[in-house]
């Protein structure tokens, strides 16, 4: 079993809790379904939020969701003009048998314009 990374964005219309606790739900689903993983698969997930987002922290979701053993960190994205508005980032860390070619990054929405390169 090898340890890879799994990237990952979602941006969201609002700065609301109640939306980014359903955007990031979203996202961390479509990581999980995409890539056939469980929980128990996962090792650690550092999410970033640009700094226009102030309604909750990112990590509330995945808790909801049920993820409450797994470490979880937030931060706060770079403030570089011009850069996409109210965006959520995660970095996965995973077990997987999954080749690392194989991983599927998962960018929703207008945040698949971040990384057309690896968006699946």
């Amino acid at each position: 079993m090898a340890v890879r990374a799994v990237r990952g964005a979602v941006q969201l219309e609002r700065d609301e809790a109640g939306h980014m606790e359903e955007q990031v739900g979203a996202l961390l689903t479509a990581v999980l379904e995409r890539n056939e993983l469980h929980t128990d698969d996962l090792i650690s997930i550092w999410f970033t939020a640009t700094p226009d987002l102030h309604c909750d922290f990112p990590a509330a979701a995945a808790r909801k969701l049920g993820i409450v053993d797994v470490p979880l960190i937030c931060a706060q994205e770079l403030d570089i003009e011009g850069a996409m508005p109210r965006v959520v980032r995660l970095l996965a860390h995973i077990e997987s048998d999954r080749p690392r070619a194989d991983v599927a990054h998962v960018y929703l929405g207008a945040a698949a314009a971040l990384r057309k390169d690896i968006a699946q």
